[in-house]
């Protein structure tokens, strides 16, 4: 990781603030307008102008990140449609990895909408601006507290589809850590994980998605982000500390087989289902291991920069 300035670090999270306040005070109002007129002609007006205010915030983040001069190696994004649906994934490392799949992605596909916790709604700001662009809230729970709430249990799904079921006929990117978490060394040997850069993946959100919207989806794009040497965190990334970016895109088709299933209630679809998302990772585990290695291959340069 090359040596990076607190002061541009200071700047660059100045610049991050004014940004996300700037952009939040025309979303907040256009928010309300949509709130207040739940018209089909208003909602799409209203829906098209908080899309083009997301796209600014991340396209003006862009400018800062570039200050850096970050060498990305961006390989696979030949294909993807603007006018289509995708289904998002990638291995979960550092808060980095948002920024990135942000600027990579950033007008090549919709915005991403994330699963974000419940309780960061009332993250300063920012959680009103999630609730405003439409991001799916989940609220998880405990073993415990459901053996002792069980009218609780499947409140995720109903949520994730009632979340979904606005972006029917609406070009939409969804974005899921499969993870569910940050890898850490520590989590891993918690798991006992059979993956050597990666957590077990968590199959449930993605088959609540596809459930729920799965007709819509084009396909499924499997990202693998490395960063060479040690991971960055968010300061780095402020500070310039960040010199490589590695990301891999892969479209992929989605089986039809797991299109509208119930991954709760059909026990063979979600082992067949676990099967194949676990394929996936024993791929981009292999794939990180030759990265890990410095056997990458010829890169092509991101044209998004």
């Amino acid at each position: 990781m090359k040596q990076g300035s607190a002061l541009r670090g200071v700047v660059n999270a100045l610049l991050l603030a004014i940004n996300t306040i700037v952009c939040c005070t025309p979303l907040f109002v256009v928010a309300l307008f949509k709130f207040c007129l739940p018209f089909a002609a208003a909602q799409r007006v209203t829906d098209e102008l908080m899309r083009h205010i997301h796209e600014a915030w991340v396209g003006n983040n862009k400018r800062w990140m570039n200050s850096a001069r970050v060498d990305w190696q961006v390989t696979g994004l030949q294909g993807l449609d603007y006018q289509h649906s995708y289904l998002v994934t990638s291995n979960h490392q550092s808060w980095v990895d948002i920024l990135v799949l942000q600027y990579v992605l950033n007008r090549r596909v919709r915005p991403l909408k994330f699963f974000i916790k419940q309780a960061l709604i009332w993250v300063p700001v920012i959680g009103l601006a999630w609730w405003a662009l439409g991001f799916p809230f989940m609220k998880r729970y405990t073993k415990a507290y459901l053996a002792r709430h069980p009218e609780k249990k499947g409140k995720d799904l109903a949520t994730t589809r009632a979340t979904c079921a606005k972006f029917r006929g609406k070009p939409t990117g969804i974005f899921n850590f499969v993870e569910g978490t940050r890898f850490t060394q520590a989590k891993h040997d918690q798991q006992q994980s059979p993956f050597r850069h990666l957590l077990k993946p968590r199959a449930g959100g993605m088959a609540f998605v596809l459930d729920a919207m799965g007709e819509q989806l084009q396909s499924l794009v499997n990202v693998t982000i490395y960063y060479p040497g040690a991971t960055p965190g968010f300061w780095d990334l402020l500070c310039g500390r960040v010199q490589t970016v590695v990301a891999h895109f892969e479209e992929l088709p989605i089986p039809r087989q797991f299109i509208g299933k119930s991954y709760d209630g059909d026990e063979a679809y979600r082992q067949e289902f676990q099967q194949w998302i676990n394929g996936l990772w024993s791929e981009k585990d292999e794939r990180l291991e030759r990265l890990s290695r410095g056997l990458r291959g010829s890169h092509q340069p991101s044209a998004s920069r």
